[in-house]
């Protein structure tokens, strides 16, 4: 039986779906919404509705996490998308970039509550059905309040169902209290996790129904929010209160809540583990041909986030398309053009991610003593013994050389070897990409071309093809909600607060992440390479390290967005120059310059959504979010 869940709906063996629309409130054909509710039939499309709101995870337009922090980069003809208006600190109020606030989560929440109020009345339903069905939906419920929660802090809770009859006052709600938010969600969550079932059913027909560990999963990372700096007593927030004079968010800091997420974590792990989840290895990669342990080690590290149906996955997306897009917009181009650009080759990743990752002693490059840090950006000529991540004979930077193997996974630069792409028999089968001006994988137009010289490898699933330089083909995967390796480091996260001082549990579980990179232990690492040996000894140090290790393990999944955040990070990394390679010049000594592409700035209001000021207008008791 599939251990391994995935929002993968279009396998659903009902047959009530069209290509533009997907699952109807009402069912065809029936004029009131009292019908959706006559037989399991039609009550299992309203079911699959309330699945219908979770956001499109994999959409960069979509999920604000993905593209609008300072991972992602794209080119100046981007500047009206939304993910870039938001990266470029153009939020306001009056019209907000991803405004969730007026869009599908309370309207999803809305049918949730519609649903589990007429549950009840469905024929032909067995018992265990209506508590399944229930449960997920109030899990549903519970995630899309959790969701709103960390994009505007204190919400309004939607427990019932609003009647047409009801007065305006009954309407005009106000934000109800952060803590009250949090232990909300965590009330609805503790109620679907006892009544859903622990594995799927039938992996065919019910993929991507909420399962119990990943209800688990979630309610470990809603506390892991609620314990952290930004909602846990946070002064730059004391002031804001509700016309009546309530505090809308908690004045002192509560160290109980750490130890709250670090018990949800590892009872998480717990019920994950016992269900078959588990690290992806290098032993798992699959390969009938016989190909080198460096090789394997990248290439398992890049299945860990894209092989669909992957052991490490929790809970995954594949609505909507699923990840082509995604996919087509961060793989560069192989071959030269014969006629139109067959992908997007316009996902860009900033020179500070390329810098962020560790050498291949696991530390950081300007802490480890045999790096040579100060010389990073010079050229370097590739050699045979690194033909595994440059291209022999030819010239790179050096910050592309003695790097970990997952910055080769993640990460793709000029004269990088690319392994996938329908070469996958031996360690000759690589593809090595030049993005300087004039080549194949460089700047063709003013629109479909890498700003910064690197892309994000870690995104494109190895069996994805450019078919003779002129079509690309995609092999799907669900795009990543929750892996094991987010919630081990998540587990050492919240252990680290808990103590006085880092201890053995800590290390334990971001080791295992470590480990499987082909990595030392965190303690060992420092001790030999480190110039801050002692560093994973302290509290604060610890805390930085585990910190460090989330924006590498998990980058470009739409965590470190949201961590940043929480650790009240944002406006030290997202205040800082986004640059790049000099992508617009042909020689190697050119294009190797640094060149700064924007200064990003982000303020204390950032950490916050605004409420658009129309809601405000219609709804005076709603208080706005400081700065807006």
């Amino acid at each position: 039986m599939k251990k391994y869940i995935y929002l993968y709906f279009i396998l659903f063996t009902l047959t009530i779906v069209s290509c533009n629309k997907f699952l109807d409130v009402v069912p065809d054909n029936l004029p009131v919404i009292d019908d959706a509710f006559t037989d399991r039939f039609n009550a299992q499309k309203y079911l699959f509705t309330c699945y219908s709101y979770l956001p499109y995870m994999s959409g960069i337009s979509s999920n604000p996490a993905l593209a609008s922090g300072d991972e992602i980069w794209f080119n100046k003809l981007h500047d009206t998308d939304s993910e870039s208006r938001l990266s470029r600190g153009e939020q306001n109020s009056v019209s907000p970039v991803f405004d969730f606030w007026r869009g599908g989560l309370y309207v999803g929440i809305r049918d949730c509550n519609t649903f589990l109020e007429r549950i009840g009345e469905v024929r032909g339903l067995s018992d265990y059905e209506r508590t399944q069905w229930t449960a997920e939906v109030t899990f549903l419920k519970a995630y899309y309040h959790y969701f709103l929660i960390r994009m505007y802090g204190p919400i309004q809770i939607v427990d019932k169902s609003i009647p047409v009859t009801a007065s305006t006052s009954a309407i005009k709600a106000m934000r109800d209290p952060l803590d009250t938010c949090f232990n909300y969600v965590e009330k609805l969550m503790n109620i679907a996790i006892s009544n859903l079932p622990t594995d799927l059913s039938n992996s065919i027909t019910d993929l991507g129904r909420v399962t119990k560990p990943i209800a688990m999963s979630i309610k470990a990372e809603m506390l892991m929010t609620a314990a952290s700096p930004l909602f846990n007593g946070n002064p730059n927030y004391t002031s804001v209160k509700n016309a009546d004079g309530t505090n809308l968010f908690p004045t002192d800091f509560d160290a109980n809540k750490w130890v709250k997420a670090s018990t949800a974590c590892k009872d998480a792990i717990d019920a994950c583990t016992a269900n078959g989840v588990s690290l992806y290895q290098m032993s798992d990669f699959s390969n009938p041909f016989a190909i080198n342990d460096t090789t394997k080690y990248i290439c398992a590290l890049r299945n860990s986030v894209t092989e669909s149906w992957g052991k490490e996955l929790i809970w995954g997306y594949s609505l909507s398309g699923g990840t082509y897009s995604l996919q087509y917009l961060a793989c560069p181009r192989f071959y030269t053009l014969v006629s139109t650009a067959p992908v997007g080759n316009i996902m860009s990743v900033t020179l500070k991610i390329a810098e962020q990752f560790y050498s291949s002693n696991g530390v950081p490059i300007d802490e480890d003593v045999s790096y040579d840090y100060n010389n990073r950006f010079l050229l370097q000529k590739g050699t045979q013994k690194d033909r595994f991540f440059v291209e022999p004979n030819e010239q790179t930077a050096k910050l592309n050389f003695n790097r970990e193997f997952r910055y080769y996974s993640s990460l793709s630069y000029d004269r990088d070897s690319w392994f996938g792409n329908g070469k996958i028999k031996s360690e000759a089968d690589v593809y090595h990409i030049h993005n300087r001006f004039g080549d194949f994988g460089g700047i063709v137009d003013q629109y479909q071309f890498s700003v910064t010289g690197y892309f994000p490898k870690k995104l494109v699933n190895l069996g994805s093809e450019i078919r003779d330089g002129n079509s690309f083909i995609s092999t799907p995967y669900a795009f990543p909600i929750m892996r094991l390796s987010d919630l081990y480091l998540y587990y050492a996260e919240a252990l680290n607060e808990t103590k006085a001082a880092p201890d053995a549990t800590v290390t334990e579980y971001i080791d295992k992440v470590r480990n499987r990179a082909g990595l030392g232990g965190v303690v060992d690492s420092w001790l030999k390479f480190s110039s801050k040996p002692d560093k994973p000894s302290t509290k604060a140090g610890m805390r930085g390290i585990i910190q460090r290790e989330r924006m590498i393990e998990l980058a470009f999944e739409g965590k470190r967005y949201w961590d940043l955040r929480r650790w009240l990070l944002s406006e030290q990394y997202l205040s800082q120059p986004v640059r790049g390679w000099n992508v617009n010049e042909k020689e190697a000594a050119d294009y190797y310059k640094i060149v700064t592409l924007f200064k990003q700035s982000f303020t204390q209001r950032d950490y916050l959504w605004p409420i658009p000021e129309d809601e405000i207008v219609k709804n005076p008791k709603l208080v706005q979010n400081p700065g807006w």
